[in-house]
């Protein structure tokens, strides 16, 4: 089965559970799926994305990861990989009822997206992308745990991001 053909679900919701206003629908599926179909992932995945403000970022922030400030992106994977990328999966834990691969999760902080495109001269959906595109890397074991690490996974993020959105 080629990539192409794999439709992968990504959900998106608000923290009331309804669809998110404050950012791009479009532009969060578009960046989660560019990831997938860069990596080659080659099984139906399922990724959830929650829309927040800072206010309820940073109760997940404290709660997840005893951090007590907002940020603006978290990623919960929710499979094993022995190395960063697709090709780094040890086993594939597939949902019995929906036959279906639950990626993992997504939290993004909208009020942090707006205050860091204007900071980095950027649009509201470019950040956006950019911050989806590094969390979904997130959920395939991309990170950012040393200055080595962190340059390849900024590297990889700007060249989804480059193929997704066409950025020079």
């Amino acid at each position: 089965m080629s990539d192409s053909a794999i439709e992968h679900q990504v959900f998106i919701q608000d923290i009331d559970g309804e669809v998110p206003e404050t950012l791009s629908i479009e532009v969060i599926k578009q960046s989660v799926l560019a990831t997938l179909q860069s990596e080659a992932v080659d099984v139906l995945c399922v990724v959830s994305v929650m829309v927040t403000d800072d206010e309820g970022f940073r109760g997940y922030n404290k709660k997840y990861r005893g951090i007590d400030k907002a940020t603006d992106v978290l990623s919960f994977p929710m499979q094993v990989f022995d190395h960063s990328g697709w090709s780094g999966i040890v086993s594939l834990e597939i949902d019995e009822d929906t036959g279906k691969l639950p990626l993992g999760d997504i939290i993004i902080s909208s009020e942090s997206v707006r205050r860091q495109a204007e900071e980095y001269g950027n649009t509201v959906e470019y950040e956006t992308a950019y911050l989806i595109i590094h969390s979904a890397l997130h959920l395939l074991a991309y990170d950012h745990d040393n200055d080595s690490n962190e340059q390849a996974m900024h590297n990889r993020t700007k060249q989804i991001l480059k193929e997704a959105v066409n950025d020079k």
